[in-house]
């Protein structure tokens, strides 16, 4: 009776080369997209940790937040954005998080406790206290008026001036660490202030 093997039985030693090359090819691609992903990511996106009390009650200090850096590419910046930006003074410090609030022509008002835009109140809820300081911006074109959400702790346009718009970095959109304090952060401010 013959007998016939339906499997070949490889030589192990002939396929060693061809199994290490194969490995190696492996690993260098895997290499390779694992670079092309981390600058794709990192292009589109930034991390920062939040090392100030100057946005409580939103971010916390020791928050992880992620960063749209394209946001601004393919919209419009939008009056209550949290924005990360290079500090405007000295651009080479850690960059700031700050909320918007004075867009390019805004005339921005705060007395009496109250922020208005054109002449509208903003509706805050999301502020620590309201402001102790009063002041009257005109802002200029290509420039933003930022605020921190912890009025009266925050090193921001009211006491430093405005925004380059070639300073921003992007726009603050998860909060994603610690896990327990994760949230969506979603642009809250009164529509009413729109010129």
């Amino acid at each position: 009776m013959d007998q016939f093997i339906s499997e070949s039985q490889p030589d192990p030693v002939a396929e060693q080369p061809t199994s290490l090359r194969h490995f190696l090819g492996d690993i260098l691609e895997t290499l390779v997209l694992s670079v092309v992903l981390f600058l794709v990511i990192n292009g589109i996106s930034a991390r920062i940790r939040v090392e100030s009390i100057s946005m409580q009650p939103t971010l916390y200090e020791g928050n992880f937040v992620l960063v749209n850096r394209i946001a601004y590419r393919i919209g419009e910046p939008g009056r209550g954005d949290i924005i990360v930006f290079r500090y405007p003074p000295d651009p080479d410090r850690e960059p700031y998080i700050k909320r918007l609030i004075g867009l390019p022509g805004d005339v921005v008002n705060v007395e009496n406790g109250q922020v208005l835009v054109n002449g509208f109140p903003l509706s805050e809820t999301y502020i620590m206290a309201d402001p102790n300081y009063q002041g009257t911006w005109q802002v200029p074109e290509g420039k933003l008026f930022v605020l921190g959400d912890n009025r009266n702790n925050s090193s921001d346009s009211h006491s430093w001036g405005f925004v380059p718009l070639e300073n921003v970095i992007g726009k603050a959109e998860v909060i994603y660490w610690p896990p327990e304090q994760w949230q969506i952060l979603h642009r809250s401010t009164a529509s009413a202030a729109s010129p």
